[in-house]
Order: C-alpha cells, then structure tokens, then sequence
C-alpha cells in the first residue's frame, strides 16, 4: 500500500470535512415553528365580527355567502367554548395545536393569524387525510373581545353586515346572471313560489343544519328544492327538473333529472307541464341578493295526480 497517497488523501477528506461544518454553521437556522398558545386569553369571550373570502367580499362566484356566526372563549389552554345556534347553547370543544400557529377546535382547521387580548384572526384550513391545502384555505375570520366591542362602543350588526363592496360584487353577478342564461348565480333569498290554484300545492323544502351538514344549512338557498303536487291532472306522473326564474319571474326550462330512457320525449313532456300547468297555476317571485332582483336556479319535484 502507498502510505503517502493514503496520508494525502486522509488530509484531503479532513479539510473537505472542516469545510462543510463551517459553511452549514453559517447558514440561516430554520425559523422556531413553535404550537400556538392561547393561554394568554384564557377567560376572555370573543364574537366574530367579520368573515372574508381571499378576495375580500362575503359573496364567491356562486352566490355562496360567509357570514360571521362564531361566539367562543378559551377555557383553558386545550379546551374552548363554543356556541352551538342548533342547540342554542355553549359546547365545549378539545383544542389541539399544532406547528406553524396551526390548532383543531370545533371539528375544523385553523391557523392564527393574530391572538391578542382584543382580537383574533383565523385562517380556515382545508385538511383531508393529513394533507393542507393552502390554495383551498382561502377563508379568514375576525373575531373582536366582547369587552373591546363595548370599549369603542361599537354596533354589533353593523360589524357584522355586508360592506359596500360587497353590493357592487353582487350587483355585477346578478348582471351576468340576467344576461346569460347559464350563468349560476344563487339568490340568498330564494325564490318564492305561490299557488293560484287549490289544485296544486308548493312546498319548499327546509335544510336543517346538524353533523351531516357541519351545521351549515346553505343548501336552503344554493339549490332550493321545491315539491308541486298537481291535483286533477291529465295523468299521474313524476318529473324532477331544474328550472330558471328570471328577474321577471320567468320560468324557463334548464335541466331534467328524472334520467328517463327515452330524454328527447321526457324533457318535451317537462316542458309541456311547465307551460300547461306550473305557468297558469303557480306564480313565481324572483329571488333577490342584498335586496337585488336576479335569475336563478331552482330545483322542482313535480308530481301530477289523476
């Protein structure tokens, strides 16, 4: 063996060693990612005065709307109290925090934004299966300390109502809706239709808020169902369609959901029983948004007696 190639080479990794543990010493450290901590507001009660999407407005391209509903204090570092409007009461939740100013309260994902002894901000975090979407996390709430409320001797609901920009949004949507016929555009407040006649009946059915929903009942005007029972009609019959109510009232034809073997025959028997029957006997108010008229959508299960 040649010792000098192998003493030369011993000298050459000790240097390249020496050399790497001085350039990572001189790297940047990591930031200390440390788990929230809300024991700095443990006792103070909180009610959240704004709820924003990324853009800013209550309102996303749909019609769906975000409203500030939370009222809650931290009981103690890992547990919080939460008002339930299903139940009319405070339930208490586990809170469970997590790296990066994450925590799970209330079945849901958070991240703090800023937590102070008069105010909160949460980013709502989209989570499936250990995985955070951050495209998807495009929810922020804004919670004030009730006694900071009283301390600038603010008005609750004018907190919590829609801004002016939010008008604008909703006034350019429901241009859009108006305009273009396959423009969705739900009203927040749905359509409303009234019989003309003892021979048929509406009604229109309730979303209640519970588990299955996460206690979001949304549906009641996102897809509005509507059940029309016709009495004395030429035949018995059942047919499940979608229909448009324009801002006039209109009701026009969109989509049939019966999925009958022969489409062609069912949707022209659709149409028929639009024109022959729910045009003559039922009147349509158009849905409105911040108090604006505008098209919408509406499902309607339509069943016809003999």
């Amino acid at each position: 063996m040649n010792f000098s190639c192998y003493k030369q080479r011993s000298y050459l990794l000790s240097f390249l060693f020496l050399i790497a543990i001085i350039f990572n010493s001189c790297l940047p450290k990591p930031k200390d990612r440390k788990n929230i901590s809300f024991k700095p507001v443990i006792g103070i009660h909180y009610t959240e005065v704004k709820r924003r999407l990324w853009t800013g407005r209550s309102f996303d391209s749909q019609g769906y709307e975000v409203n500030p509903e939370w009222r809650m204090w931290f009981m103690s570092k890992d547990s919080a109290s939460i008002f339930s409007p299903d139940s009319n009461r405070f339930l208490t939740f586990p809170v469970m925090p997590d790296h990066d100013s994450l925590f799970y309260v209330g079945n849901s994902w958070f991240r703090a934004k800023k937590v102070t002894r008069d105010s909160m901000v949460f980013q709502v975090m989209k989570v499936e299966t250990h995985t955070i979407y951050l495209l998807h996390s495009n929810l922020y709430m804004t919670l004030y300390a009730d006694d900071y409320i009283k301390k600038i001797k603010a008005d609750l609901p004018a907190l919590q109502k829609t801004d002016h920009l939010d008008t604008v949004y909703v006034r350019e949507r429901a241009m859009l809706a108006d305009k273009y016929p396959d423009t969705v555009f739900a009203a927040r407040v749905p359509v409303v239709l009234k019989s003309r006649s003892p021979m048929v009946k509406v009604i229109k059915q309730e979303v209640t808020a519970n588990v299955m929903n996460r206690f979001n009942n949304a549906d009641s005007y996102l897809d509005p169902i509507y059940d029309i029972t016709i009495n004395k009609a030429y035949q018995d019959f059942y047919h499940s369609f979608k229909v448009r109510v324009d801002n006039k009232g209109q009701v026009t034809f969109v989509k049939d959901l019966t999925f009958a073997d022969d489409a062609d025959t069912d949707i022209r028997i659709i149409k028929g029983i639009i024109d022959g029957y729910l045009k003559l006997y039922i009147q349509a108010i158009p849905g409105n948004t911040l108090g604006i008229t505008h098209a919408s959508i509406i499902t309607l299960n339509v069943q016809g007696r003999k």
